[in-house]
């Protein structure tokens, strides 16, 4: 048997670099600004959830059904942390913008006679807001990721002996 030395990963060349894209991403998503859209949004799913009852459509069971359903995946995909990399970020706010884009289009879409004037004026409303919020979701990712690639890590100094 051969007695190699084993390397820890704590010695892995690559560690260093990720660890500090980790930490980059991490300070990048906690700003101001991008908790502020994540509780924006958050408010904005859970009313767009409601909406039924609150604006007095609820009789109208398939567009109630909707909303809530893409009400409640609105505030999961928008809140709960911006993510912690830029592709997951990135991902989950244009995944929020295609669920605004349906808000919009849906009392149209949906089966049944369900484009009223309370309906349109909630959804077209709501759906706007949202995609502006999953828009804003993806520039504070983009400049998160600006900001990464502007900051690299130190180089690898190797392990003793280097």
């Amino acid at each position: 048997m051969s007695t190699t030395p084993r390397s820890t990963m704590e010695a892995h060349p690559d560690i260093i670099e990720m660890r500090s894209r980790h930490e980059r991403a991490e300070r990048a998503t906690t700003t101001v600004g991008a908790q502020a859209v994540e509780a924006l949004a958050l408010l904005t799913g859970t009313y767009l959830a409601i909406s039924p009852w609150v604006v007095g459509f609820n009789n109208l069971t398939t567009l109630t059904v909707n909303n809530l359903i893409v009400g409640i995946a609105y505030a999961l995909i928008m809140s709960g942390g911006f993510g912690r990399a830029y592709e997951w970020t990135h991902s989950k706010a244009w995944a929020g913008c295609a669920l605004a884009v349906w808000t919009v289009i849906s009392q149209w879409v949906i089966s049944g006679n369900v484009d009223t004037t309370k309906t349109v004026v909630n959804n077209v409303l709501v759906g706007v807001i949202a995609l502006v919020l999953g828009i804003a979701a993806s520039i504070v990712a983009a400049l998160g990721a600006r900001r990464l690639r502007g900051q690299r890590a130190a180089p690898y100094q190797g392990g003793a002996g280097s």
